[in-house]
């Protein structure tokens, strides 16, 4: 790969980029973290209350098939650059504190060229609010990859109300910009909306691409003040799930409603997806005494071991099993797209840069792209998916599905060997049984096409 360094990548940008930014529509990505594979009642969870994002598939494109990643940190990457994580370093946890309790972890390279650089280029305006994760180092953050505003967090989740990070001995994490904030006590999910809402009102000439990367319904699961009794007929810990699911939906409706009050509805693509399949993280919550958000010993803030629906699917984020990779992902710009419908075809998340490259009609950046426009899916329910092969890797683990069949491997943490299953998709129970040891030549094919992909992806 040729990697431009930042001075240079701009420098190739400006020569390249002849459009002007009249008549372009808005763009709008809606990012939730770790909602399930099926939690949206368009996609049959019908014990949540959905309303909002359910709107947007009525006036848009429902992908019934669509993968992400099994964290958030490969699935930002994807998105935002439409390839393979693993081109630019994205292959385990990246930094998340800018002050250095973790700065031994990684940050996305910075070479790699976002979507913010791309239509800012482009003469949009650009801003993020709400979660990063791409890395928190000095030159790597979003004003460093072509935001011109980041109000949120850089880690992986913050408490909503003390803005910390709470694994470990826990860290602030809250910035306007590149200035760290602070605003103890307000809720955040309101806080990214507020600023959403206020900007989108805001007068302006240029086309905006914002992204509201939302924080839930990823724990600590705290819904709205008025939903925390919500869904008493629910058991734990779906109850739990469905109040921060709600609360998202609810936050949603106030940008929609923005749009439709500043007539700009019409004249904005919106994109809806989750990063990865629900959690089922579960523990004793804090255990070091004086934690650096003021929280005691004991103080419990994971997932309550599940709460998603998957339906007949298996998994939950940090696998490779359906209900880890497969999420849902909507897109909406009545305009010019069809409204209503589904595709079954497989796509991805790194298909969304590609797709707004065509649907505005700008050229696609130097660096090689790896998803594919979705324009001839979504005009053609019979076209063929433009992923015949997926692959997933993620550390030491990895998977790659062809057609119905997906091997998983994962690394034995004892013995250190890679342990192997095949799975078919079609199965009327998918991915319970293991074919691996039935069908020895095919775990051969696929570690084949797994060695060839991770040798052409690796960052050079």
């Amino acid at each position: 790969m040729n990697f431009l360094s930042p001075i240079l990548k701009f420098s190739f940008f400006n020569l390249i980029f002849s459009v002007t930014a009249s008549g372009m529509p808005n763009v709008l990505i809606l990012l939730t973290d770790d909602q399930g594979t099926l939690d949206v009642n368009c996609y049959g969870a019908k014990d949540l209350k959905t309303p909002h994002m359910d709107s947007l598939a009525e006036t848009g494109i429902r992908f019934t098939q669509a993968y992400a990643h099994t964290v958030c940190c490969p699935s930002r990457a994807a998105l935002l650059t439409g390839r393979h994580p693993n081109r630019g370093g994205v292959q385990s946890w990246l930094q998340g504190d800018r002050n250095g309790s973790d700065a031994h972890l990684g940050n996305m390279d910075p070479s790699e060229i976002t979507l913010a650089e791309v239509l800012k280029e482009a003469g949009y305006e650009t801003v993020l609010f709400g979660k990063w994760h791409l890395g928190a180092k000095v030159g790597h953050g979003p004003l460093d990859q072509g935001f011109d505003q980041h109000f949120g967090h850089l880690s992986g989740f913050i408490d909503n109300y003390t803005h910390y990070f709470l694994h470990g001995q826990g860290y602030h994490d809250l910035y306007d910009d590149n200035e760290e904030i602070f605003r103890r006590n307000e809720y955040f999910p309101v806080m990214i909306v507020d600023e959403a809402v206020e900007y989108i009102g805001e007068d302006r000439e240029a086309p905006f691409f914002a992204t509201v990367a939302f924080n839930l319904p990823h724990y600590p699961e705290q819904p709205l003040q008025e939903l925390k009794q919500a869904y008493p007929d629910l058991e734990m810990p779906r109850q739990s799930y469905a109040r921060v699911v709600e609360t998202v939906d609810r936050q949603i409706g106030r940008i929609l409603q923005k749009l439709d009050e500043t007539d700009q509805r019409e004249d904005t693509i919106i994109i809806f997806s989750s990063d990865n399949g629900h959690s089922e993280e579960n523990n004793r919550g804090i255990t070091v005494g004086y934690h650096n958000s003021g929280y005691p010993i004991g103080h419990y803030y994971l997932a309550h071991g599940g709460g998603g629906y998957t339906g007949k699917w298996i998994g939950h984020k940090a696998t490779f099993l359906e209900g880890g990779v497969r999420v849902p992902m909507i897109i909406s710009y009545p305009k010019e797209l069809p409204q209503g419908i589904a595709r079954d075809q497989a796509i991805t998340i790194m298909d969304w840069m590609p797709t707004l490259m065509d649907l505005i009609d700008l050229p696609a950046p130097r660096n090689r792209l790896d998803g594919h426009s979705l324009l001839t899916i979504i005009k053609n329910a019979n076209a063929p998916t433009p992923h015949p092969v997926l692959h997933f890797d993620w550390r030491e683990d990895w998977a790659v599905r062809e057609g119905d069949w997906k091997l998983i491997a994962k690394k034995n943490r004892q013995s250190g060997e890679m342990v192997y299953s095949l799975h078919n998709l079609a199965d009327a129970k998918p991915e319970v049984k293991d074919y691996a040891s039935e069908k020895p030549e095919l775990v051969a094919h696929f570690k084949t096409l797994h060695e060839s992909w991770a040798k052409e992806v690796k960052p050079r």
